[in-house]
């Protein structure tokens, strides 16, 4: 069982302590571990719709989208990302896309688009997806090329985009795309498309090697109301952003939560398997590894809930705090989860072993939502800019 003495860190509050309670019951009964030659999509879907029905996605939007706080926590959606990771990461996939999905209209929706979006994925009624990754565009979100055309009574959308978590299976997508003549980040656009919408396709499926509903999404001459742009032209780069600025660091959280299993399948394999006639916890190397893997597990809690904190309690801005977080945490669990492979020998290759698992899915957590290159580039990039602002006379 994970160390949940982190619970009583100040960064958490009595109601944070009886969610983890809560949804560590709910997961021990509702995300045993799945078999992966199974239907994904039917997997993702019934966790979107019992995660609905139980209440959990709720944090996932705001109240007056049908939620269960006025505005997004971070803490909350972090607390919840560690623990369904730790117990089934399609669990934590369909928890999270609910919230970073439907997340520019929680943020940037007007309250009739709120309205209209936002408590069908509360209730687990809709699967939401967010669609800014394109072919020649991935962290990059300013070369988006993407088009959006005005047409009178709406928009015409053209362009492609891909490696889209939930790409096949969403109700709606929130879409990242290039309005007007102006360049880079200053001429992007967010709308809702809805599944079904006429232009609108998802010709491709993506095999990954931690099995998740992932596609690529094509819009020819796609027909978008002018009711469905979120926010105002120009602002995409903004919505984008504030988006990350919220779900970032519950990427740290989801690899917190792998890691935790991982030390746990750890030191259950070493009390048992022996070596030369002793057991391997009984090596000093053993016990340095342990070590390790429980010291960088405290370093990246410490780094995801102080960026959650910091968030929730009012900061315009945690770029600098989600980064660091969202970084260390994912880089920190695929050494920890490697060290597990490690010590469980030849079973730790083994296909269905849970260590395998966790190898392989914690791998993807250092690419999306900013690669570990582009948040040591944002880190520098705000390291910088707070020196020469002291360094002001």
């Amino acid at each position: 069982m994970a160390d949940t003495s982190y619970l009583a860190w100040p960064f958490f509050e009595e109601r944070h302590r009886l969610l983890a309670r809560t949804l560590q019951a709910w997961a021990k009964q509702h995300a045993s571990h799945h078999d992966e030659d199974g239907d994904i999509d039917a997997v993702c879907r019934a966790f979107v719709s019992q995660l609905g029905r139980d209440g959990f996605l709720g944090l996932t939007v705001p109240k007056d989208g049908g939620g269960t706080y006025d505005k997004l926590e971070v803490r909350s959606l972090a607390l919840a990302r560690e623990i369904l990771a730790y117990h089934h990461g399609l669990a934590d996939f369909a928890f999270v896309m609910q919230g970073l999905g439907s997340g520019p209209i929680s943020l940037f929706g007007t309250p009739e688009q709120k309205q209209r979006w936002l408590p069908g994925v509360a209730r687990g009624d809709r699967i939401a997806a967010l669609a800014m990754s394109e072919p020649d565009a991935g962290s990059d979100v300013a070369n988006v090329s993407t088009v959006a055309v005005p047409d009178g009574q709406g928009y015409r959308l053209n362009g492609v985009k891909t490696w889209i978590s939930n790409g096949g299976i969403a109700d709606q997508y929130t879409v990242v795309a290039r309005l007007g003549d102006a360049p880079g980040a200053k001429g992007l656009a967010v709308f809702v498309v809805e599944a079904g919408t006429p232009g609108f396709s998802v010709p491709e499926r993506i095999d990954v090697i931690a099995p998740h509903p992932l596609g690529r999404l094509e819009f020819r001459d796609c027909v978008i109301p002018a009711g469905n742009l979120i926010g105002k032209p120009g602002e995409g780069f903004k919505i984008a952003m504030s988006n990350l600025d919220v779900f970032r660091s519950t990427v740290g959280a989801a690899a917190l939560g792998f890691a935790r299993r991982a030390l746990d399948e750890a030191l259950a394999r070493v009390q048992v398997r022996k070596v030369f006639d002793q057991k391997l916890a009984d090596y000093q190397l053993t016990q340095a590894r342990i070590a390790d893997m429980a010291t960088e597990i405290d370093a990246s809690a410490l780094l995801i809930y102080r960026a959650a904190w910091t968030k929730d309690m009012g900061a315009a801005r945690v770029t600098r705090e989600a980064s660091m977080a969202k970084m260390y945490a994912t880089e920190a669990a695929q050494r920890v989860i490697d060290s597990a492979v490690q010590l469980w020998g030849g079973l730790g290759v083994t296909r269905g072993n849970m260590v395998e698992s966790l190898y392989r899915e914690v791998r993807a957590l250092r690419i999306y939502e900013g690669t570990t290159e582009i948040n040591k580039l944002v880190i520098a990039g705000q390291t910088y800019a707070a020196y020469a602002a002291e360094s002001q006379p």
